[in-house]
């Protein structure tokens, strides 16, 4: 075995919850404070089994789909946004609602209804069977098209070469979108897209600290669970970088032989992971030998989203 005599973490800034998780996670507390009855949860509330079994540790009950709620329940609409099927079914059985999407989940919400509006055909570069990609195909079913990859861009076909537009999904990787776009844009010329990037600031800002971290390290570790499409992303990028990367669902999946004869590793965590596990993981690091710890800010986000007013008032 390759030992070493120390050992530097590197620890990207900024990693972990981004304001729309601290926001949706808000919600379930204030709703769980203030309902004697209990609270459900379509889906997960964010893609994270730390937080989903804290909450449900306080009451809340995750379900699949919004048969399994009581007609007149509370249920809460987790930060990955719904249909507008989900929302009539929710007032067919009379539910009291509370909105946890991100509001830049909401935002490409809006943009597929206006573009669709306006006589388009939205391609929405994203992955399938993801619940925010579901959501949004939903604001306009007959109008969109799903696009996953640079193949699936080459080979898409519209009705109106000229009535063409596109959107994302908000936690896809940066470079991996530009290239599925560059594609689009080759085909449909007069292909238009948002105002702004679609890619939420927290999967860029994340992103970008990889990139600062990867550089410097023999191996990257990347808190956060399986299900989470933006930690995923981080994941892809650090190997695409040539480093070695794994995806650790907390300290406790560490597997000693990552570390063999590493003197330098890089840490974060997607943007649903609590800020604790990326503590317990350069604790557990510690317990195998001196360690400094080194920050790299990329940059400093101050971005806070307040509840709705439905909330505000519990």
């Amino acid at each position: 075995m390759s030992v070493v005599e120390s050992r530097t973490v590197l620890l990207a800034a900024p990693r972990a919850f981004c304001a729309g998780v601290e926001r949706a996670i808000e919600i379930v507390e204030r709703a769980l404070a203030s309902r004697e009855h209990p609270v459900y949860v379509r889906k997960q509330i964010v893609h994270n089994a730390h937080v989903v079994a804290d909450l449900e540790a306080r009451g809340a009950v995750f379900v699949e789909e919004l048969d399994e709620v009581p007609f007149g329940a509370t249920v809460v609409f987790s930060a990955h946004g719904v249909s507008p099927a989900v929302r009539v079914e929710a007032e067919r059985r009379g539910l009291e609602v509370f909105d946890a999407t991100c509001p830049l989940v909401a935002k490409v919400h809006s943009e597929a209804r206006r573009f669709a509006e306006r006589g388009d055909t939205v391609l929405l570069i994203g992955h399938d069977n993801h619940e925010e990609t579901e959501g949004t195909l939903g604001e306009a079913p007959e109008s969109m098209i799903l696009v996953q990859s640079v193949e699936e861009a080459r080979a898409v076909s519209v009705p109106d070469p000229s009535k063409v537009s596109y959107l994302t999904q908000t936690t896809l990787a940066v470079d991996e979108t530009a290239d599925v776009l560059e594609v689009l844009r080759e085909r449909f010329p007069a292909l238009r897209g948002p105002g702004s990037a679609d890619i939420c600031y927290a999967s860029t800002n994340r992103q970008a600290a990889l990139r600062m971290i990867t550089a410097e390290s023999e191996l990257v570790l990347v808190v956060g669970s399986a299900n989470s499409a933006n930690t995923q992303r981080l994941v892809e990028i650090a190997r695409r970088e040539g480093r070695p990367a794994y995806l650790i669902e907390d300290a406790g999946a560490l597997r000693p032989e990552w570390l063999e004869g590493v003197a330098r590793v890089g840490v974060t965590a997607g943007a649903s992971a609590p800020p604790h596990l990326v503590a317990e993981v350069v604790e557990a690091l510690r317990e195998r030998g001196p360690v400094t710890v080194v920050e790299r800010e990329a940059t400093r986000e101050t971005i806070q989203f307040t509840v709705p007013g439905a909330v505000r008032s519990l």
